[in-house]
C-alpha cells in the first residue's frame, strides 16, 4: 500500500510540476514589437474596443461568459459554428475618430497545442475605409499569453477581476514573418497584397462579464495612396 501512495504522491507532484512550468514558461510569449514597425509602407493604425457594449454587433454561441450584444442577436450555437464569434464594429484612427467599419469571425483553430503554448485562432477581418476601399485580413493569432496573463489570473484573483498594463500582438501567421495576409477588394485598395498585424492592449478584465478596459488594435502596412491606384 506504501508504493502504491507513494507512487500516486509521485505522479501528483509531476503533475503539478509540469503544470507550473507550462503556466510559468518565461520563453514562450506573443512578442510586444510589431515586426511591421521598420516598413516603409504607409502604416494605417486602426483600433476598436473589445468591451461588448461598445460594439455594433457581437454574438458567439451563447455559452460564454463574454455576453452578446444586443442582447437578442442570433447566438452561434449551431455544430458548424458552435466555436465562432462575430464581431461588428467601428474601428478609429489614431485621433479617435471613426476611421471605418470591421466585420471580423474568429474560430478555434485545430492546430492550437496547449503543450506547445499555443491557444489559436483562425480570424478574418472584412473591413471598409471611406477613403480607400474594402479589404481581407485574414490570420492566426495566438491566444495563450492573453489567457494566461488575464483570463486566468482573474479567475484566480478573489474579485473576479483582472486589472494592470498589458500588450501583445496576437498575430502569429500566415505570413513568414508572423504577419496576417491583407488582400484588397475594391477602391484604391483593389488587388492590393500587404500585410498587418494585430494586438491587444488591456486594463481591466472581469472573470464574470469578460473586457472591460480592453481595446484590439490592427495595424496595417498599405501601399502608399498613391502607388494603390
Amino acid at each position: 500500500m506504501k508504493y502504491l501512495i507513494s507512487l500516486l504522491v509521485g505522479m501528483l507532484i509531476g503533475a503539478t510540476v509540469f503544470v507550473l512550468v507550462l503556466y510559468y514558461n518565461p520563453f514562450v510569449g506573443n512578442p510586444s514589437v510589431s515586426p511591421l514597425a521598420v516598413s516603409k509602407l504607409d502604416l494605417v493604425d486602426l483600433s476598436y474596443s473589445l468591451v461588448s457594449s461598445d460594439s455594433i454587433v457581437l454574438t458567439n454561441d451563447g455559452e460564454s461568459h463574454v455576453q452578446t450584444h444586443p442582447a437578442k442577436v442570433l447566438q452561434l450555437w449551431e455544430p458548424a459554428v458552435k466555436n465562432t464569434r462575430g464581431l461588428v464594429t467601428i474601428l478609429t484612427d489614431g485621433r479617435g475618430e471613426p476611421a471605418g467599419l470591421g466585420v471580423k469571425f474568429s474560430s478555434d483553430s485545430e492546430r492550437t497545442e496547449l503543450i506547445n503554448s499555443k491557444v489559436l485562432v483562425e480570424s478574418v477581418w472584412h473591413i471598409y475605409l471611406p477613403e480607400r476601399g474594402t479589404f481581407f485580413v485574414d490570420q492566426t493569432e495566438n491566444y495563450w499569453s492573453y489567457l494566461r496573463d488575464i483570463v486566468v489570473s482573474a479567475r484566480l484573483n478573489s474579485g473576479d477581476n483582472w486589472r494592470g498594463s498589458w500588450h501583445r500582438i496576437t498575430t502569429v501567421g500566415p505570413g513568414a514573418l508572423g504577419t496576417a495576409r491583407v488582400t484588397g477588394s475594391t477602391g484604391d485598395l483593389a488587388d492590393t497584397q500587404a500585410e498587418a498585424v494585430e494586438s491587444i492592449l488591456a486594463r481591466a478584465y472581469s472573470a464574470i462579464t469578460g473586457p472591460v478596459a480592453i481595446t484590439g488594435n490592427l495595424t496595417i502596412a498599405l501601399p502608399h495612396q498613391n502607388e494603390s491606384k
